[in-house]
């Protein structure tokens, strides 16, 4: 009876450290996603594209090709600097963008989509386009991997 008894009092205090010893090798803990590396969370994200879609949108109405181009990945950028001020450029010299807005941001299969209506105007005319950029991360930084013709819908608005 006594060695079952001590048994018995030894598996308590076994169970009773357990959680302890869990939790000091990590298990039970939450982990945050930022610190895992190559994975951003949704919110960084989002505002990240947000961000450099904005500011190639603020280039484009400046006619700031410099602006423009630093927005971009790697990879695009000899293509922008060949077409970029050419007859259909984003900065060609005969047309203004009195106009440029974001209208969607939402995860695509390639990267961040962001939907944007631009107007550009040439002479009297005025035309509005939609645009989607692809955003996504290159190393430690973000940029826009690809425009298009195009955009999402914008996500219906919740109702309370």
């Amino acid at each position: 009876m006594r060695a079952t008894r001590g048994r018995l009092a030894a598996g308590a205090v076994l169970l009773g450290t357990l959680p302890l010893v869990l939790l000091g090798c990590g298990i039970g803990e939450e982990e945050d996603p930022a610190t895992k590396p190559g994975r951003a969370p949704a919110e960084e994200a989002s505002t990240k594209s947000r961000e450099r879609v904005q500011a190639y949108l603020d280039a484009m109405t400046a006619k700031d090709v410099a602006a423009g181009r630093s927005q971009l990945c790697a990879a695009l950028q000899e293509s922008f600097d060949a077409a970029a001020t050419g007859p259909n450029g984003d900065f060609a010299d005969h047309f203004t963008v009195p106009q440029a807005e974001i209208t969607d941001i939402r995860s695509g299969p390639r990267g961040q989509e962001v939907s944007t209506s631009i107007s550009v105007a040439a002479g009297s005319r005025t035309l509005t386009r939609p645009l989607l950029f692809t955003v996504t991360r290159d190393g430690a930084d973000w940029c826009i991997a690809a425009e298009a013709p195009g955009g999402n819908t914008p996500a219906p608005a919740a109702t309370p």
